[in-house]
């Protein structure tokens, strides 16, 4: 099956809860999934909770976390100009697109999670039947999604996100709404990890989730690689 038209849904939300710490997507969870689909042709529409300008956590940015995709992003004008003026959630539907990546970040954990339309959006995705990927904290989105039997979509299926781990050594498990391995255990999902910080993604059927920024580009493969086997 050629994959031809991709839906990246990214966090309106840049604080971290009552702190003074700015957050929002991590920018290497983006860039390198967009221009791994970009570079192979394929159409992508950016969607987000208010639309509009999507923030961007500045410690993504710092040195020691940048990456070549990264450093791409911030010298294409045209990339940066996307992510301003992005549409939002309430205006796409899935009928328009092949599937659908939501790239991490912390803010995911404040506005996703509870986002009606994002909710629905993937409730509708699964009726479908299509390919949905979620990356690092973005399968907190997935908190209050319903299945087909409207049981938790996530109950009984291989699911990874970042670990508890991860979150007690970035020193935001006190900070955070709820912790994703806890919260993706509770709705029974089937919680894999591999080591923190290294590549690590688990696809479940037409379910892609993946543990933490190093895993972006796998990810993005992984859908790639999905599309080519399906018929």
């Amino acid at each position: 099956m050629e994959l031809k038209k991709i839906l990246f849904v990214l966090t309106s939300h840049d604080r971290m809860g009552n702190t003074d710490r700015k957050t929002g997507i991590w920018i290497e969870e983006f860039a390198a999934p967009y221009y791994t689909f970009r570079d192979a042709g394929i159409d992508i529409v950016i969607a987000s909770p208010k639309g509009g300008q999507v923030p961007i956590d500045p410690k993504s940015n710092e040195k020691e976390n940048q990456t070549e995709a990264t450093v791409r992003y911030y010298n294409d004008p045209e990339t940066i100009k996307r992510i301003a003026n992005t549409v939002k959630i309430s205006s796409v539907n899935e009928k328009d697109f092949d599937t659908v990546f939501y790239p991490g970040g912390h803010g995911p954990m404040w506005d996703l999670a509870e986002d009606q339309d994002s909710i629905k959006l993937i409730e509708s995705f699964n009726r479908a039947g299509k390919v949905m990927t979620l990356m690092c904290h973005s399968p907190a989105a997935l908190k209050y999604v319903k299945g087909l039997d409207g049981d938790w979509l996530v109950r009984g299926r291989r699911v990874a996100a970042f670990t508890n781990g991860e979150e007690s050594a970035a020193e935001l498990d006190h900070i955070v709404p709820f912790l994703l391995e806890d919260m993706l255990r509770m709705r029974g999902a089937n919680y894999q990890k591999g080591e923190n910080w290294l590549p690590f993604v688990v696809r479940d059927g037409k379910l892609i989730t993946g543990q933490n920024p190093a895993s972006s580009v796998l990810a993005a493969t992984t859908v790639m690689e999905l599309f080519k086997r399906m018929p």
